[in-house]
């Protein structure tokens, strides 16, 4: 019988790192059935920093809205700043308003204007849902 050659690196891992896959594909299954019900959306990006007041917000709000209303989804990091101000206009106007979280420490939690979301725990499996 003839034996795959082991890597080296992985000679040592123990049940963490097995486990590990299959907690990293669970969450590309959850993410790519949840984008699925998106249908077509558009992606904004923007500063977390942006205050409410800020014209970049009100501007990034009334695109979202304008778009919502058209019937295409807004995806955000799903953060505060221009993230929530587009999120808001989406879901001011009736439409998808999808947020696409990552769980740090200390960092973003959801903004409250998402009716569609996920936090992810794993950085490359959130970018791929973009």
């Amino acid at each position: 019988m003839t034996t795959a050659p082991r890597v080296p690196h992985l000679q040592h891992a123990g049940a963490e790192e097995t486990w590990r896959v299959f907690r990293i594909m669970a969450e590309f299954v959850e993410g790519f059935d949840m984008m699925s019900r998106v249908g077509p959306g558009v992606v904004v990006y923007g500063s977390a920093r942006t205050p409410r007041d800020a014209p970049a917000y009100h501007q990034a709000m009334q695109l979202a809205h304008d778009l919502a209303v058209k019937g295409i989804a807004i995806i955000t990091g799903g953060g505060p700043g221009i993230m929530e101000a587009a999120n808001r206009g989406a879901y001011e106007a009736g439409g998808k308003s999808v947020g696409l979280n990552i769980v740090l420490p200390r960092e973003q939690k959801p903004n409250r204007y998402i009716n569609l979301g996920m936090e992810f725990d794993y950085f490359f499996a959130r970018k791929v849902m973009f």
